[in-house]
Parts: structure tokens; sequence; C-alpha cells
């Protein structure tokens, strides 16, 4: 019996996995350009670098114990810890094989494993837009570490790997808890904990360059969110679709509201409008019909942009407004979920659930519990650790290595060796 057979592979499903995996990981190079383009000339290397090396040692750290921290084991079956992390039975990938089933046998657990590594490695990448300009790269190092495995593994495997939330009936389509609450959550924490920058940017360096990177991510958003469905079908379809429809809504709502309160339409506020939506659609684009996918995608535009001014308002140092954007974003995806889900988009039979306009509260409850607890677990362990790396090794820069730029004073390189 050949390895087809026994796990029932479909080649088309798997080679679509495959295809959204390498859609998710060029997302992480395309936040490089985003956040790279928004921050000043002599900071250019070090915000992207922060997003490039997690693909190296998040990478490192998935094959280590991640991906058994996330999926192995279960709350049900009394196989994980407490239902908030798997067992290490899958420690170094071993005992993955050819023929281990993944949670959809369709395709191999290889592939499963290979597109959930590709949301590890850019979840951290988005907190690191908050503390643009400020933090160490050693301190840096540390903190990836450790969120990694205190934050994002366990709320994986909450959610995702059949543990403690997913018990309670929890759902998130595509990361709207798992990715961009705790994700914008720990940048507040972050921003809190090592405060203001001493040299403030004179101002972004290059629209074209956080063009691009936007352009990258909302291309890359379609594996992210069509491929959490794990096969081709009409459900994946209607989360590609719904993916396209909140992020144009969401684009065009924060230019228009920008537009009246600045009287000029800004292109920067166009893309990060589109942004905001994508991050907001994530945990339910696969659970409402297009047109709620473009109320969402309007609210998202109009509420991220006033969470932006709020920051501004209280004068926190969100250099590139991870919380307004991602934290804000992700928190409103999962409440609006737990309003507007439908099975008649999602049927039961598949996971899918009706939300509050259909009847039933108590997921409405669940979906609001979720994001209390996850953003609370984000916040506060991220300044726990923070102050602990603190311990270790200084997680603010100097003011000398502030003034020079971090490109120079910590990496020795520069992005731009000519001035134009």
């Amino acid at each position: 019996m050949s390895v087809y057979d026994m796990l029932h592979l479909d080649t088309g499903n798997t080679g679509f996995m495959l295809l959204c995996s390498s859609l998710v990981m060029l997302m992480t190079p395309g936040l490089a350009f985003f956040y790279g383009g928004l921050v000043g000339r002599k900071n250019v290397l070090s915000i992207m670098m922060q997003s490039f090396v997690s693909m190296g040692w998040t990478t490192v750290l998935w094959w280590l114990c991640g991906f058994s921290m996330c999926f192995s084991g279960d709350l049900k079956s009394g196989t994980d810890f407490a239902g908030i992390i798997g067992n290490f039975n899958w420690a170094f990938l071993r005992g993955i094989t050819l023929s281990t089933p993944s949670p959809n046998d369709t395709i191999p657990m290889i592939v499963f494993c290979g597109y959930q590594m590709m949301f590890a490695i850019i979840t951290p990448a988005l907190i690191t837009g908050a503390f643009a300009n400020r933090v160490a790269f050693k301190a840096y190092m540390l903190f990836l570490t450790g969120w990694l495995l205190c934050v994002y593994f366990p709320f994986v495997h909450m959610v995702w790997g059949g543990g403690l939330l997913a018990s309670w009936g929890v759902k998130d389509f595509a990361g709207g808890i798992v990715v961009h609450n705790i994700a914008g959550m720990a940048a507040l924490a972050s921003v809190l904990y090592v405060g203001k920058r001493r040299v403030v940017d004179k101002g972004l360096h290059s629209i074209p360059l956080v063009a691009l990177g936007a352009g990258l991510l909302w291309f890359g958003w379609y594996g992210f969110n069509a491929g959490s469905e794990f096969r081709v079908d009409s459900i994946t379809a209607v989360a590609f679709l719904n993916t396209d429809v909140a992020a144009s809504f969401g684009a065009v709502a924060w230019l228009l509201v920008e537009w009246l309160n600045s009287r000029k339409p800004h292109f920067l506020g166009l893309l990060t409008g589109g942004v905001a939506a994508l991050a907001t659609i994530t945990p339910a684009a696969g659970y409402v019909s297009p047109s709620v996918a473009a109320l969402i995608g309007t609210v998202a535009g109009i509420v991220c942009y006033y969470a932006v001014a709020l920051k501004n308002r209280l004068k926190w140092d969100d250099a590139l407004d991870v919380w307004g954007v991602h934290g804000v974003g992700g928190m409103l995806g999962i409440i609006l979920l737990g309003i507007f889900a439908s099975t008649a988009w999602n049927p039961a039979s598949t996971g899918g659930v009706d939300g509050l306009l259909r009847g039933n509260p108590g997921f409405f409850a669940i979906e609001c519990i979720a994001v209390l607890i996850s953003s609370a677990w984000a916040f506060l362990f991220t300044l726990f650790m923070l102050w602990l790396i603190d311990r270790i090794t200084p997680v603010k820069v100097t003011a000398i290595a502030e003034e020079i730029g971090l490109d120079a004073e910590l990496h020795g390189e520069q992005a731009y060796t000519v001035e134009v």
C-alpha cells in the first residue's frame, strides 16, 4: 500500500498548501519592506533585519520544540499540559514521517508543519514596528525566543492545537487571536516598557518602499487566509474573496476618513487601511459572507484610524502603529466574528458556527472572553519578559546609538552608501 493510499493524500490540496506556505513566507520580507520604508534612513537595515532574522531563528525553534509544543497532544485525550501547550513527542520533528497524518489527512504532516511555521515566523516580527529604533539586537533575540516559547506557542495550541480555548468553542480562522491580537498587545507592552525614542525620525524615508511591502503583504495574505482551510473547497474560495473585499473596503475607508480630517488624500493612509482591514478579516475570513467582509473592512478602516489617533493623543511612542493596526484589528475581528459568523457560509459539519445575529450569544461571549484572556496574557507576560531581559542585557540602546542610527552603531552597515 502506498503512502497516498494510507493518508488519502490529494495532490491538488497538497500543491495548494505548498503554494500557500510560500505566500505566507513572502509576507515576512513584505513586512520588512513595509517597516523599512516607515523608519528613517539610518535605521532601515536594523528594522528589516529584525524581520529577516525571525525567518532563521524561528525556524530553528520550530524544529527544536515549537511544532511539538503547538500541535502534539490535546486536552480532550489528556495528552497535553493542561490544555496550555502540547507535549514534546514531536521535538526535533522526530516521529514525523511521510505517512504521518495531519489534521487534514489529504495533506502530509510535513506540509502542515511547514505552513504553520510561516505563521510563527511573521507573528513576532509584527511586534518590532512598535519599538523601532530603540531595542538592542541582543535583547531582541532574547525577546524573540522567550515570546515564541511563552506566548505564541501556547496560544497556537490553545486555539488551533486542541487546547483549552478550542475546547470552549473558540474560533479563529487564520489568526485574529493567535497572530494579530497577541502581537498588538505585546507591542503596546513593549512601547510602555521601553519608553519613547530620544531621537525621533524626521519622517518616513520611502513611501514607495512601504507600498512594495504593503503589496507583498496583501498578496501573501491570500495564502494566509485561504490556506487556513487546509484544502481547496468553496470555503477556501470565500476566504480568498473575503480577504480582498475587506482589504479594499478598509483601504478606502481609511483614505476617506483621513482625507476628511487632513484635507488631503494620503497614499500612506490607503496602504495602512488595507493592512488594518486584512488583520481584522483574518479571524472571520472563512466564516462570513462577502457582504459582511465588506462591512468588517469598512469598520476596520475607521476604527483602526481612530485607534492610531488615540495612541497619538496619549503620546504612546508606538513608532509604526502596531497596536492600532494589528492589536485593535485582531481584537475587532474576533468580536465581529462573534457577531456575524454564519453556518450559511461555513456549515457546522465543517467547523462553522452561528454568531450573535443568528441567535447564538454564547459564541459571542466566548469570543470576547478569549480576546480578554489573550490580551492580558500577551501584555503582562511581555512586560515581565522585557524586565527579565533587562536584568541580563540592556533592552534599550544608548542615546549615542539612537543619534548615530542602529544600522551603523549595532550592525556596522548602511542602507544607502551614496547620499541623494
